[in-house]
Parts: C-alpha cells; structure tokens; sequence
C-alpha cells in the first residue's frame, strides 16, 4: 500500500468519526437527526470497511467501538451497573447467515441451539430498576455506560407496572424501549394541526422529545408505551437457562413482552421471521425497522462474549428504509375534491419505503414555512407502506447559497386562474370556484372510491377524459353516461362498457352512509357519515335537519353540524341531489345481517367509545358489535357517552377526556361483560 492511499485512508477515517459522532449527538442526545437512517448507515459501513482495511487506523474511541452517545446535561446521570450495549447490524440474508456462521465458530459445541427472533422497535432505549418489587429508576441507555435518570416521565406510562408481585427478584433491572404508538402519534399530529402548530416527524424522535421532557406532565400526554426485551442486573429470582424462558418469567411479573416473538430452531427458520417482519411492518400499531436475533441459551451467550459496542450472541435485521434523501425539483399545488389546495414537492426519484417516489405532499403553506424547504434543496422524504410519501425536512449542510424560499400561488393552477383564498383559523387555501375542473375530478374519484359508491372501472383516467368530452359536470352524471358514445372511443370495447355500467348499477344500492362519504361533505368522515345516517336514517331527514339538530347528534358538533348544514342548503347540490338516482335518494342505513338481527339488544342507548385494539376484534368490526347489540360508538368521548372501553395502545387525548368528564372506564373484560349483559361494572 502507498504512503499516499494510507494517508488518504486515514484522513476518510478521521472525518467519518467526527461525522457519525456528530450525527450520534443528533440521533441519541438532541432527538433531532438530520439525515435519515439509512445514510447514516452507510457513513457507518464505510467506516467499519476502511477500518478492516487498515486495522492498524482504528481508534479506541471509533463510532464503531462505542454506544450511542453522551447522555445530555438536562437530568441527572445514572451509571449502569450492567453495560446496555448496541446491536451488529446484518442489511441482507447473507450478513444474517455470515453472524451465525462467526457465532458457531466461536462456540466449544458443533451448533448454538436455538434462536430467538424478536421484532426491532423504532424508539428508546431504557432500563428500569425494580428493587424488593418497587420501580426505582428508569435510565436511558446514553453512551452504555452512564444514561440519564428519566425516572419520573416513565412513571406516567401505563404500561410500565409501578410494582412486581411479591414473588419478584430483590433486584431486577429489565431493559426495553420506549416507543410511541402510531394511533398516539397520529392523535398528537391532529392537535399540533388543530392549534396551527408544526406536525412531528416520526414517531420515534417524538417518543425520545416526550420521554426527555423536564414536566412529566407532558409526558403523561403523549400516550407512550414500552416492550421489555432483557435484563440487565438480577438479584435473587429463580434459575433460567434460556432468553426465551427470561421472556417468559418477565410476562409473568406483569412487564409488557411483545406477543410477536418467536423461538426457532435454524438461521433459516429466522430468516422466515425477518420476511414476516416485512410484510406485517405496517399492520402493526407501532413502528418497528427491523429484527433482532439471539441465541437463545444464555450460557452460550456468556461463551460468546461480546465486543467493546456490541454482543456477539446478537444481531439486528435492519428493513430496507423508509426515509431516503433526494433532490427537491419544486414544489407545485394540487387541487382536491373540496377546493383544498395543497402543495407537493417534485422530486428527483428515489427508492424508499419499497417503491420508486417522484411526489410527495407538503400539507399547506404553514408546512412548507415551518420545514423551509425550497426547490433546489436536497431533502429528507419518507414513505411507509400506503402513507403518501412526505418531505420532512431539508438538509441544511447541502443547501446552496442564496436559494430563495418558496412563495405560495395567489390563483388556482386550473385554466379558470381564480384565486386562492384562506380563511382566518384555517390551515389551508381554497379555491371556491364551483366549477373549478381540478375540484370536479377529485369529486368524482372520491364518488367512486371504495368506501364511498365503489364504483369499479371508473378510475383517474376515465374521469379524466369523461370531464374533457364534456359527459361528467357533476357526480349525477355518472348516472347519465351516454354508453353509446363511450363505445366509439378507442379503448373502449363491449366488455369494458358493460363492466363500467353494471358498477354503475350497482352502486344504486349503497346504503345512506356511503352516499354521505360520496357526496364529500367538509369536515364529514367515514364514521360521521354512519352517525348521521343512523341517527336520522333517511337522506330528507338529513337535508331538513337543524344545525342544533344536527350538533344535538352524539360525535357530530357543531362545527360538522354546520358544515351539513351549509352544504344541503346550496341550491346548486340541491339540484344535483334531485338528480341522483331515486334509489340512492331513498338509501336508508345499512341493514343488519340475519346474526346481528337475533342479537339482544343489551346496549341500547349506550353509547360506548373504544380506544385502543382489542383482542378478537378489529377496528371496523368492534364498532360494528356495538351496533349489532343496539348501541352506538361514535369516534369521540363527550358528556353523552355511556363508557370508554380502554385496549391496548390506547390514545391518550381519549383517556384524558373521559377522566375529566367521569366517564367510566372499561377493561376488555369488562367490555365484554356490557356487551353480553348490558350492565355496567
């Protein structure tokens, strides 16, 4: 090697360990990263290669031979009796198989025995003291060495227990992460934009700023959850000889342990776990961003040992990521359904979140304010699963000079050019252009979509030309389509015609509620539209009704209650309202099935809210068993609701209200037990 390449190569070293530090400070102590993880990685892994290259440039106190970073001065420090140390990361099958074959190698015995395979939380890591059964100190991990005492904001997390049955370890420190639940997270969100207040990124930064506050008070809000995965120092307790058995005993002891762990047999059944992983990433109620991987033995954990950073008897499968850094072309601004305008960043394409992405959405002005992201910037984009791409945030360090903010449109992008209006109080523009052809084409998408009149093979593209050829100018016309006209287009054959009008067809029956999605009321969801449709059963009913009549409906308000209002008062839907088929101006509330029928009616004129997953029901399905026995379950608590049935993840917001109001609060037992008997506990 020459005296130059060795020059070059340390001087790389040098700066990668200035730049991973400084993002480690970002990532672990501030909760503010500026890069997304999946660069972060790769600085590391370049790193770590240029240090197996050249053995003889790696510093003691390299990224890649410490933990995490320094703890912040903001609470006191807390020394770990017992190192809480950082995982090897394994990106493919083949990193996954070359762990295990390093692991065996290592061990007096031809093979280690099982695995266990556990799913990688996207939060915090912290360890909590029990002493004689008490939580004593909470700590996060900081540097391994000495985290911070976070002590008091733990305490507020209702799913950390206070106390351990008497038949506890005189000392257990259990370790595990501190995560914040999507439905939390997105409750947090809806707040922030209600009070005209930027959004939070992830929800993992917003579970590390929550758990960091110095109020635990604040932290109480947030809705916060843990999963313990291992222990730290134990004293007294009875003899385990495996990971999975510690698990096991942790359950018992009432610390929460994640249901989706496996114990396996192979390196190939755990591979089987990490494809699970993948598919069920975003069915899940909480973020995760990989696997890990353990022996399960943990006298072949103590053979292996473990390196200055990291356990050699541990690995974690890092997920392809879901935030990626590309270049921002320009921002423009759509049109939807409702007039909303609402700007989106064109992007230099770039994989994440398993798909190719050249758009994603900006939310409003204030967003694109708040993040000051300007085309010409590189920024940071992030994707999961079927959530719209969205630009978080720029990346300053690689923003050029004198690059000018960018300035929201006064007119609406549509060749009719009017403008663009925001009303006091309100996040977002408006183009109120009855006949703005952007409004018209989401109008329609939205008629159509499958939780409104599901109207199959009437996708983007057939709205689009049928706006162009004059055949749709409002949501009646899909009902007055001249098929004869539509045969003679090209692309248009018998077949398609035909399929086009029996989804027509059928949508005439929808039930009341769907209709309500479709016609796209401001401020009307999918469950508001099943309130009113129960409540008042008939669509004349609906368009007669009072603004106190309407508020007066348990989960509807006032604002909602006005916005109904005002729309059926517009002589202009009234007139399209007369033209929809009679069939869908007659549609009533949908009919219980022939089970639900027979059910006693143990709730009626309850109406219960349920907050939280619970166990044999889905979200859909929950409120519909409430229904079927006579109740109702609007999405809010207000002084009208009879319980709040509480399961797991819940949110806060909902819990906090019903504390205030007295409303009761329900375990699943006790759920179960008003459904079966209709008496409250």
């Amino acid at each position: 090697m020459t005296e130059g390449a060795e020059d070059r190569a340390e001087h790389r070293i040098a700066e990668l360990v200035e730049l991973i530090r400084y993002h480690d400070q970002l990532y672990h102590t501030d909760d503010v990263p500026e890069i997304p993880d999946a660069d972060y990685d790769l600085l590391k892994r370049e790193l770590l290669e240029l240090e197996a290259t050249h053995p003889e440039l790696t510093r003691p106190d390299s990224p890649t031979q410490t933990v995490g970073a320094d703890p912040s001065t903001l609470f006191e420090p807390v020394e770990h009796r017992v190192p809480m140390m950082s995982l090897d990361n394994a990106f493919d099958r083949d990193e996954l198989s070359a762990w295990a074959d390093r692991a065996k190698r290592r061990l007096a015995a031809e093979d280690f025995g099982g695995l266990v395979c556990e799913l990688k939380f996207d939060g915090l890591a912290v360890s909590l003291r029990y002493e004689d059964g008490r939580l004593v100190q909470a700590a996060t991990r900081g540097n391994g060495r000495v985290g911070e005492d976070i002590t008091a904001n733990v305490l507020t997390l209702r799913t950390v227990p206070h106390r351990l049955p008497a038949e506890a370890p005189q000392v257990l420190e259990v370790r595990g992460e501190v995560y914040m639940p999507l439905a939390a997270f997105d409750a947090l969100n809806a707040h922030q934009d209600a009070e005209g207040k930027p959004r939070y990124a992830n929800p993992r930064n917003t579970a590390a700023g929550s758990l960091r506050q110095k109020d635990p008070s604040i932290t109480a809000t947030r809705g916060l959850s843990m999963w313990c995965y291992s222990v730290g120092e134990v004293q007294g307790g009875p003899e385990v000889a495996t990971h999975s058995a510690t698990l096991e005993y942790l359950d018992s002891l009432g610390l929460p342990v994640n249901p989706e762990t496996a114990a396996v047999d192979s390196v190939d059944a755990a591979w089987q776990f990490v494809e699970r992983c993948e598919t069920m990433r975003h069915d899940l109620p909480y973020e995760i961003d990989g696997a890990v991987i353990k022996v399960d033995r943990l006298d072949l954990q103590q053979e292996l040992g473990s390196t200055s950073r990291a356990p050699r008897w541990a690995v974690a499968y890092k997920l392809p990521p879901e935030e990626q850094t590309t270049g921002l072309l320009d921002i423009h601004v759509s049109i939807g359904s409702k007039g909303k305008a609402t700007p989106f960043a064109v992007l230099e394409p770039v994989f994440v979140g398993g798909s190719t992405v050249a758009m994603a959405t900006l939310h409003n002005e204030d967003q694109v304010r708040e993040k000051d992201v300007r085309p010409g910037d590189t920024v940071v984009v992030r994707k999961a699963g079927d959530v719209i791409p969205e630009v978080l945030r720029p990346v300053l360090a690689d923003r050029p000079s004198g690059l000018p903010e960018w300035v929201f449109p006064e007119v609406c992008p549509c060749p009719h050019q009017q403008p663009l209006t925001r009303q006091g109080g309100d996040a977002a523009h408006y183009c109120r252009f009855s006949r703005c052809p952007e409004q018209l084409r989401g109008w329609i998408e939205h008629f159509a979509a499958r939780n409104a009149l599901d109207i199959e093979h009437l996708g983007e593209q057939r709205v689009r030309l049928f706006i162009d050829l004059g055949f749709i100018t409002d949501v009646s016309d899909i009902y007055a389509l001249p098929y004869d006209r539509i045969r003679e287009l090209e692309g248009f054959g018998e077949l398609s015609v035909a399929n086009l009008a029996d989804a027509i067809e059928a949508s005439k029956q929808q039930p009341l509620a769907r209709l309500l999605v479709g016609l796209n009321i401001r401020h009307l969801g999918d469950t508001t539209c099943e309130l009113l449709a129960d409540d008042l059963g008939s669509l004349d009913r609906i368009m007669g009704a009072s603004v106190e009549e309407l508020a007066d409906i348990d989960g509807i308000g006032p604002i909602i209650a006005e916005s109904v209002h005002e729309f059926f008062q517009s002589d202009v839907n009234q007139e399209i309202i007369q033209r929809l088929p009679k069939e869908l101006r007659e549609a009533k509330s949908s009919d219980p099935d022939a089970e639900a029928e027979s059910l006693p009616q143990t709730l009626e004129g309850m109406t219960i809210v349920v907050t939280g997953g619970l166990e044999g029901y889905t979200r859909d399905g929950v409120g519909a068993a409430i229904k079927a026995r006579g109740g109702k379950s609007p999405g809010g608590v207000s002084s009208k609701t009879t319980a709040l049935v509480v399961g797991e993840n819940p949110g806060a917001s909902k819990l906090d209200k019903a504390e205030k109001l007295g409303v009761p609060i329900l375990n699943e037992a006790q759920f179960q037990r008003l459904i079966e008997t209709g008496e409250l506990p």
